[in-house]
Order: C-alpha cells, then sequence, then structure tokens
C-alpha cells in the first residue's frame, strides 16, 4: 500500500480509539442479546407481526427464520427513487424464495435538491440528512431484525441512511440502489442554455425545453454529482452487490441485482458463518477507501461533509486535512461532469466504477484486506456484472481504457493529485474542487464584492455591476446561519463573467452543488461567519488572494488593521427571513446546535 495511505489511516486509528472502542462495546452488546421476538414480551410480538400472512408469523416465531427490515427513500418527487415502489415486491419476493421473511420498517423522507436550488426549501437540505437518520433510527427502532436492505440514492438520502444504519451497528445490512436514468442531452449544451438565459439572450421556454430534456424520466440526474458521488463511495466501501451502482433502472439486469441484494444480506446474518454487521464491517481502512474513491473520481465536495458524520457515527473522526493528505497522494482517474464531458452512463460503459476500484486496488491505493458483504472480498468490485443464461455473473474489465477521455489507468491519470484541496489562511479553513477549475484558474487575486445572500449576487449580476474582475465573498450561508444551502445557482452568473475573461471566483461558508463547475469556489469556510468565522471580517474591497496550487485562501489586509476589526452581523430582518416559512421553524433547534461544517454539520451530538 502505498505511505500516505498507511499514515493517514494510522492516525485516524489513533485519534478515533476511545470513540471508536466505546462503539464497538455498544455493538457486541447489542449482538449479545437474544433475537428480537425471542427476547420481545407476548404483546410486543403480535404487533409486530400482526398484519402478515400466518405463515410468515410461523416462520419468524416459530421457525426462527432470518427477518429482514427494508428501510425506504421511495417517493415519486425523486426520478431517482420513483423506481423504489416496486423494490418491496422483489425483495419481498426472493427472501420467500429462500425461506426468509421481509417487512417494510419505515419509510424515511428524501427531498430533491434539484427542485428546491436557490428557494428556500434548500435551506432544510442539509438538516434532512440528519432527519433521514433518525428516521431510519425510528424503522430500525422496531428491533425485530436479523438484518437490514437501504433503499436510497441521492444527496442527502444515502448519508442519513448510512449514519441511521451505523447507530444499528449490531445489523448486516446492503444498501440497493436504483440506477440513473438515461442520458438525455449533454451536459455542457445544459450548461450553455442556463448562461445564455443568465444573460437573457433565451427566454424562459427554452430553459425549459432545455432543462427538461436533460432531466426527463425515471433514475438519478447523470452527471457526477453528490448523488452519483454516493454510489461510488457505496461501492469502495463494499455495501453494495458489486457493481450495482449504474445500472438503468429499467435493464433487466437491475432486478437481479435487487434479487441478488437479498441474498448477499441473508448470507451475512449472524447464524452464517459470515456474519458481518455494519458496524464492524465500517472500520477506519474502510472510510479511508471511501476518501480515496472520492478523490480519485473528483466526487462531491458535499462528501467532505457528509462523510466526516458517517465515520463520526462508527465513532471514527476525519477532518480535512485527511482528505487533503490523501488527494496529494491519490491520481485522478475520471473525466465524468462537472470535470469533464463524459455522464455516469458513459462513465458505466467505460468501466465504471469497477474500473476505477481496481486500478485503485492494483495500485495500493486502497485497503484491499477489509471486510465487505460480498463473501469474495473487495476485489470483487473491481468487476462487472451481467447476466449470462438468466443468471447473474461477473467478469473481469479490460486492461486498457474503453474511452481515455473518461477513465484512464493508475498509470497515467488525468492528475497525479486527487480532485479535492484543502485551503487555509486568515479566512479559515475551505475546500475547493480543482478537478473542473482550469489550470490558469487554480490563482485568482481580486478585490472582494461582499454579498449577504445569494439573491444580491444575482441581482448584481442583473444590473451589470460585476463586469470586472472580484471575488463574491457570500457570507451568513453556514449551517447556523440559515441550514448551509447549495448556492448552484450562482454558477451560471460566474461563468458568464468568467466566459468574458474577467478573473471571478467564489468564497462562502455556504456549499455548492455537488456539480460544482468550471469557476474557483472556496467553500464551506469554516468557521462561518455566524458562529464568528473570520470570513465576517472581509469588506468589500478587500485583495483577497485564493490559490488552489498553495492550498492558501488570504485576505490581503494589514494584520493590525485586520485584527482590530469587528465581525459583520447578520441583520434582525434577514435572522427573521432565515427562521420562518416553509417549515423553517421547524429547525430551529438544528441551527443552534449544529457543529461546523468540517466536524460533519452534525446535529445529534
Amino acid at each position: 500500500m502505498k505511505q500516505v495511505l498507511v499514515e493517514v489511516t494510522q492516525r485516524i486509528r489513533e485519534r478515533s480509539a476511545p470513540t471508536r472502542g466505546a462503539y464497538l462495546r455498544r455493538v457486541d452488546q447489542a449482538i449479545a442479546r437474544p433475537r428480537g421476538s425471542d427476547r420481545m414480551g407476548c404483546a410486543n410480538v403480535a404487533h409486530a407481526f400482526a398484519a402478515m400472512p400466518a405463515g410468515d408469523k410461523l416462520r419468524i416465531v416459530a421457525e426462527r427464520a432470518p427477518h429482514i427490515g427494508i428501510v425506504t427513500a421511495y417517493n415519486d418527487m425523486l426520478s431517482a427513487h420513483q423506481p423504489y415502489e416496486a423494490f418491496p415486491a422483489q425483495i419481498r419476493d426472493e427472501a420467500h424464495r429462500l425461506g426468509a421473511t421481509v417487512q417494510v420498517a419505515g419509510g424515511v423522507p428524501a427531498m430533491c435538491d434539484g427542485v428546491t436550488q436557490g428557494l428556500p426549501g434548500m435551506e432544510l437540505s442539509l438538516f434532512s440528512r440528519d432527519s433521514i437518520a433518525m428516521g431510519t433510527a425510528i424503522a430500525l427502532t422496531h428491533d425485530v431484525f436479523d438484518a437490514a436492505l437501504l433503499l436510497g440514492v441521492c444527496d442527502k438520502i444515502v448519508p442519513g441512511l448510512l449514519i441511521g444504519a451505523l447507530h444499528f451497528g449490531h445489523l448486516p445490512c446492503v444498501f440497493v440502489p436504483a440506477g440513473p436514468m438515461s442520458s438525455g442531452i449533454t451536459n455542457s449544451a445544459k450548461a450553455k442554455v442556463r448562461e445564455q438565459y443568465a444573460q437573457g439572450l433565451v427566454g424562459r421556454d427554452e430553459l425549459l425545453q432545455s432543462e427538461s430534456a436533460a432531466y426527463h424520466g425515471p433514475g438519478t440526474c447523470t452527471f457526477y454529482g453528490t448523488a452519483n458521488s454516493n454510489q461510488m463511495l457505496l461501492e469502495a466501501m463494499g455495501l453494495h452487490v458489486p457493481g450495482a451502482a449504474f445500472i438503468h433502472p429499467h435493464d433487466g439486469l437491475r432486478e437481479q441485482l435487487t434479487r441478488e441484494a437479498v441474498r448477499t444480506v441473508l448470507g451475512i446474518t449472524q447464524r452464517t458463518q459470515r456474519f458481518t454487521p455494519i458496524g464492524r464491517l465500517v472500520d477506519e481502512r474502510v472510510i479511508a477507501n471511501a476518501m480515496v474513491a472520492l478523490l480519485a473520481t473528483g466526487g462531491s465536495t458535499n462528501h467532505l461533509i457528509h462523510w466526516v458524520a458517517v465515520a463520526r457515527s462508527a465513532g471514527i473522526l476525519i477532518d480535512w486535512t485527511d482528505f487533503s493528505e490523501l488527494s496529494q497522494a491519490t491520481p485522478l482517474l475520471t473525466h465524468v461532469y462537472p470535470n469533464g464531458s463524459a455522464d455516469v452512463n458513459q462513465f458505466q460503459a467505460a468501466g465504471g466504477p469497477g474500473w476505477v476500484l481496481r486500478e485503485l486496488l492494483d495500485g495500493g491505493y486502497l485497503h484491499g484486506d477489509v471486510a465487505t458483504v460480498d463473501e469474495r472480498g473487495l476485489s470483487a468490485y473491481g468487476t462487472v456484472p451481467h447476466s449470462e443464461a438468466g443468471a447473474l455473473k461477473w467478469s473481469a474489465l479490460p486492461s486498457a481504457s474503453a474511452d481515455e477521455s473518461v477513465v484512464r489507468t493508475a498509470a497515467a491519470p488525468f492528475s497525479a493529485t486527487g480532485g479535492l484541496a484543502l485551503l487555509t489562511g486568515n479566512l479559515g479553513r475551505a475546500v475547493i474542487k480543482v478537478s473542473s477549475v482550469p489550470d490558469d484558474r487554480h490563482v485568482i487575486e481580486a478585490p472582494a464584492i461582499v454579498f449577504d445572500t445569494q439573491e444580491q449576487l444575482q441581482q448584481a449580476f442583473k444590473a451589470g455591476e460585476l463586469e470586472r474582475d472580484f471575488i463574491a465573498v457570500v457570507r451568513f450561508q453556514g449551517p447556523r446561519a440559515n441550514g448551509m444551502p447549495e448556492l448552484h445557482k450562482l454558477t451560471p452568473p460566474l461563468a458568464v463573467l468568467q466566459g468574458k475573461g474577467y478573473k471571478v471566483a467564489l468564497v462562502t461558508d455556504g456549499r455548492m452543488s455537488g456539480a460544482s463547475g468550471k469557476v474557483p469556489a472556496a467553500i464551506h469556510v469554516s468557521p462561518e461567519v455566524l458562529a464568528g468565522g473570520p470570513l465576517g471580517k472581509v469588506r468589500t474591497g478587500d485583495l483577497i488572494r485564493l490559490d488552489a496550487t498553495t492550498g492558501t485562501l488570504q485576505a490581503l489586509v494589514d494584520a493590525n488593521e485586520w485584527a482590530q476589526r469587528e465581525q459583520a452581523e447578520l441583520s434582525d430582518e434577514q435572522a427573521e427571513i432565515n427562521a420562518h416559512d416553509l417549515g423553517r421553524e421547524l429547525f430551529g433547534g438544528m441551527r443552534r446546535n449544529v457543529l461546523t461544517a468540517e466536524e460533519g454539520a452534525i446535529t445529534w451530538l
């Protein structure tokens, strides 16, 4: 293995020893209990299985057959989750064939960030992750299950399900994806129309036609944003059936993979020789593998928040320095939009997650000796599934890339370093997705223009006030201020200005979409302004230097003056807006209690 991987993993292990040890003791205590229907009172058992067929009740109680709980994020508001409507019936049928029983233990909320981008609902998005985790806990706290299948794909949903499942670390768990939608118009064509609309060159009808051609059917959006990064990381963690991530929902192979998930989870229950509860499976090495897979694919910046929270759920403590050091030693193996023109269907056709994981394993960039839900171990995730005479099979990938514009070998990568970088300086700590930013934009030095809302920036753009070199400082966008919404709507106007030749960048304590694009963006600035972060000292006209090559983010202001400056304060009017309407009142406790972005924006500690 690469020395950096060994060193970072060991540092994580040492840092996490007290919390990880306490977590594993709780897992062991839960495992040692009698089986659910044996230890519960008769009334409890009767309630649990009242609606089940008599034969299933007999299997569970008398025959002690394995009982699987499903936690589903199904709704048909999300194109990615619409296919899940049919999954419980498939799972139940397969379980019956194998002598097991199934109940849908519960559903969890699942909101579409694409619907809420730039709107007040986006201020609930980040906190929906912890709501999903709590919903998962509510479902599993019925506590009659021998294993769980978790149905979710998109941005906050997978991290939420994973956080919730890790709080039931004694259960074997398998994640069941639904797959991406078929390819529509190219992502570059979609981005061009958005920029034209921002300039007033096309109208709403043309924009809607373009967007509807991009988002047009069941399945996950096809760019490599947070949702599809989720799937890559679950493959790297060994929590999927190998190769399940990017098979279309209507491909016949999808149902075979779903049924295989039932067989897989039944193969790792406590009554088998391969008992593999999720709390033991997800160890420090597995978390490090997920980080490497994210970096090697230029994945979503959101995971520098989410996977910190996921790791913490298993008693493992990671931070952005860990990501940064791994990034410097991890090759970039993919060019998938937004850090390339290909979509995830083209990525899958070129080799997909299997290609990436095989290359990383062969190159010593991953821990290969980890447990996975598949009995073949992590090497199985470096293969590709297919159907042969009606049976599910896996085959090796070719040694040469099927499309070198999409995937490359670890020996000849797109870049010697990963797709994400840490920035530090007198403005705090931030992250930047460098894989999608042109090399000549990795260093931007320009005067600041300060905004308190994303709407202020959009209004200034429409008024023609931003035709110059500048760095947009958008503050009061952290989790305590307003729930840390994604600021994806700022990409088109900033991209237009960059296209005109101006030096522009974004610095914010908010988030960008997992589809963070070609404009340099120092995001997640921590501590956030409302928590006293130094970004609140910046004034319009201050010279700011964003340098992704040296990893610095600096206000070039005299040190004495900087020390004496007062923090900006959120106006009472804006605070009132942030706290009310469209359900925002219900999340006031989360805003007050949330930890920093670098601590995972956790609300439950």
